[in-house]
C-alpha cells in the first residue's frame, strides 16, 4: 500500500512545511561535521507502525545517517523499550526529528487503537474496518496503520465501491432503482453497498441484489434480525455508535464487518521519544 515513491513524495512535502526556508536554530548551532547519536524509546505500550516512513525522513535529509531498528511494524512495544538506535549528521537529525516522530507516533497510535477494537470482538467472526473519515492527504498512511493493527480496510476512495446512502436513495427514488441504475452502469469488478436504517430497507436491499448491506445505527436485536433476513445473501456491515464499550455486543449479532471512524479519528498518538 505504501510504495517507496509515495512515501518519499509525502515526506518531502511534510519537510517543506516544517523546515520552510531553513531551521534557523539548528543551522546556527550545528557544524557541518557535527555528529549526534540517539535512541528511539517507547514511553507507553502499543503497536509499532511507520518504521519505513521514519527512516525515509532522515534518508531524504542526509546520506550520513544510520538507523538500526530492533522492532518491526506490527510488533507490540512496551514502555521504555529501545525501538531503534540512530547516529549521523547533527543538522539532519535535528531538522527531521519532529516530522519523523509525527509520522511514527500517529501511525502507531492508530495501529494500537485498531488492535484494541479487534481484540475486543474475539471470538466473533467480525472484522474491524476503517472509514473515509481520515486526515486529508494522509489516508494511505492511516489505512496502512489500521491494517498493521490487525484491522481490515473499507473502500479507499469513492471510486472503489458504490455505496448507496440515504441521500442517494432519495435522489434515485428507491433502493431498487438505485441498485438497478448502478448495476447497469458500473464495472463488474465493483461491489454495490446499501446503507439501511431499518429492517424494511434491509429486505429491499436483499431483494435488489446488493453485494453489501450496512446496518446503520441499529440496535443489536435489530441487527440480529437483519442477519437472519440477509442469510448469507450479502456481506453484512454494522456501523454507527461503535466504541470499545459497544463493539463486542455488535459483533455478537453475527455481522461480518464493523466499520468505525474512531480507530482513526479518535486514536491518540503513541508516546515515543527520540533521545539524543
Amino acid at each position: 500500500m505504501l510504495s517507496k515513491f509515495y512515501i518519499e513524495e509525502h515526506v518531502k512535502s511534510a519537510l517543506k512545511e516544517d523546515i520552510g526556508f531553513g531551521d534557523i536554530t539548528t543551522e546556527n548551532l550545528a557544524g557541518e561535521h557535527d555528529i549526534l547519536t540517539g535512541a528511539l524509546v517507547s514511553r507507553s505500550n502499543g503497536i509499532l507502525c511507520g518504521c519505513e516512513v521514519f527512516k525515509t525522513v532522515f534518508k531524504i535529509l542526509s546520506d550520513e545517517i544510520d538507523i538500526k531498528f530492533y522492532f518491526n511494524d506490527g510488533d507490540f512495544i512496551k514502555k521504555r523499550d529501545k525501538i531503534a538506535e540512530i547516529k549521523g549528521n547533527a543538522k539532519a537529525l535535528l531538522m527531521g526529528e519532529r516530522v519523523a516522530l509525527n509520522y511514527l507516533q500517529r501511525m502507531s497510535g492508530i495501529a494500537t487503537e485498531t488492535h484494541k477494537y479487534q481484540e475486543a470482538i474475539k471470538p466473533y467472526k467480525a472484522k474491524i474496518v476503517d472509514t473515509r473519515k481520515t486526515t486529508p492527504n494522509f489516508r494511505a498512511f492511516e489505512k496502512y496503520a489500521v491494517q498493521t493493527g490487525g484491522g481490515a480496510l473499507h473502500r479507499f476512495n469513492l471510486s472503489d465501491c458504490a455505496m448507496i446512502k440515504d441521500n442517494h436513495i432519495k435522489l434515485a427514488g428507491s433502493i431498487k432503482k438505485a441498485v438497478k441504475i448502478l448495476r447497469e452502469n458500473i464495472s463488474h469488478a465493483h461491489k454495490i453497498e446499501v446503507e439501511c436504517d431499518n429492517l424494511k430497507q434491509v429486505k429491499e436491499a436483499v431483494w435488489a441484489g446488493a453485494d453489501i448491506i450496512m446496518l446503520d445505527n441499529m440496535s443489536v436485536p435489530s441487527m440480529k434480525k437483519a442477519c437472519e433476513i440477509i442469510s448469507n445473501k450479502a456481506i453484512i456491515e454494522a456501523s454507527g455508535n461503535v466504541s470499545l464499550e459497544t463493539v463486542n455486543k455488535i459483533a455478537s449479532s453475527g455481522v461480518d464487518i464493523i466499520s468505525s471512524s474512531a480507530i482513526v479519528a479518535k486514536a491518540p498518538t503513541l508516546d515515543i521519544g527520540l533521545d539524543m
